[in-house]
Formats: C-alpha cells, structure tokens, sequence
C-alpha cells in the first residue's frame, strides 16, 4: 500500500528539515513546498500567527490539491509590547536576514534589565486538506529570555539569543536534539501528530 503523502507548506530549508523530524512518527511521507515547481508564494497578509498559518495551508492545498501542513511562528518579547510578532522574519525589513534581526533586537533591548527580558516563542500550525478544508489547528509556546549577546552555532532565527532559563543556556547552544523537545514549534508538532494520527486511522488520509 503506498503510504499517505502530505507537504509541508514553507520554502524555508531549515523548517522543512525540522518540521520532517518532528513528524517523524507519523505514518505519513512528508514532501517540501519546494518539490512543486510553479506555486505562487502566499503572502503573509495576517495581524496573527493563526491568520498567517490558515492562508498557508488554504492556499497552498488548493494551488497543489495536496494536504498541506502549514505554521506560522514567531518571538514575542514582553518588554517590546510583543515585538516583532508576526513581523519576526522580517523585523529588519527585506531581504530578511537573521544577523541583521537579531542586532535590531538587542538594539532595542540594550536598555532593559535581565529580568525584563523575558519573551516566548509561539508556533501555530494548521493542517488543511487537498481541497483547501481546515482540518486541524494547535498552537505551541516556549517561554524564555533575551540574552545580550548571541550564543551558539545551532538553529537558525533567533535561536543564538533566545535562553532556557532553565538550561541557562540558549536554543543555539542546546542543539535540535533539545530544542526538538523543548520548542514552540515541537509543541505544536506534538499536538498536531495526534490529528494525523487519527486521519489516516480513519481512512480520510490515503495514499497517492
């Protein structure tokens, strides 16, 4: 029987490749946006996560006619009002570029204490099916603090300047295998499998 087959909805390698194994477990085959030549890029247009992650899955399902699992994440620190949000990838305008966020970040936190510092990592992701129908939502967070200088060679975004207080030591310096259980994104992944989980049981997700 060929196993269900399923497209995670980024063109961003480094979210494929975490995304993939954090959906390890589940019986389905997951492909990159970027096998699928010619799909019109969906513009995050949401004021929130949830908004951005339902216009990437819809659209992306409806544009290939595949089940599409999409997320939008990002930071949010406290002491910035919830900055960057939605704006993450792109705090430091185009073209985007982790360097130049993260310096912008430290920039406007170069005044506020340790103890204000604290943020959180939130992920949402929605699973739609290949008519565009929303199937499935959760919602992941981490919570943490904002060093004042990069730490760690791991990860990518804003991994080098985001600590575990717990850890006292930042995503970047924890490594995936880690953060693979600690993260925003794994903690939306791990709610999320169960909904997988249940659709293919149901025979509603079949194989090409």
């Amino acid at each position: 029987m060929t196993p269900p087959t399923g497209v995670l909805g980024t063109g961003n390698a480094h979210k494929v490749r975490e995304l993939q194994d954090l959906l390890a477990d589940t019986p389905v085959v997951w492909r990159s946006l970027a096998e699928f030549s010619g799909v019109p890029e969906v513009e995050e247009t949401g004021n929130t996560f949830a908004e951005n992650a339902r216009l990437k899955a819809v659209g992306y399902a409806r544009a290939i006619g595949q089940w599409v699992l999409a997320e939008d994440a990002g930071l949010m620190v406290d002491a910035l009002g919830g900055e960057p949000g939605v704006l993450s990838a792109r705090y430091a305008g185009e073209p985007r570029d982790d360097r130049r966020n993260i310096e912008l970040l430290l920039q406007r936190l170069k005044d506020v204490p340790p103890e204000r510092r604290t943020a959180q990592f939130v992920c949402h992701m929605v699973l739609a099916d290949p008519t565009g129908e929303i199937v499935a939502e959760t919602t992941g967070v981490c919570r943490g603090r904002i060093t004042d200088a990069p730490r760690g060679v791991h990860g990518f975004g804003y991994d080098p300047v985001f600590e575990i207080p717990e850890y006292h030591r930042t995503f970047a310096e924890l490594g995936l295998a880690v953060k693979g259980c600690l993260s925003h994104r794994a903690r939306a992944a791990q709610a999320m499998v169960h909904h997988i989980r249940r659709l293919v049981m149901s025979g509603r997700w079949r194989g090409e």
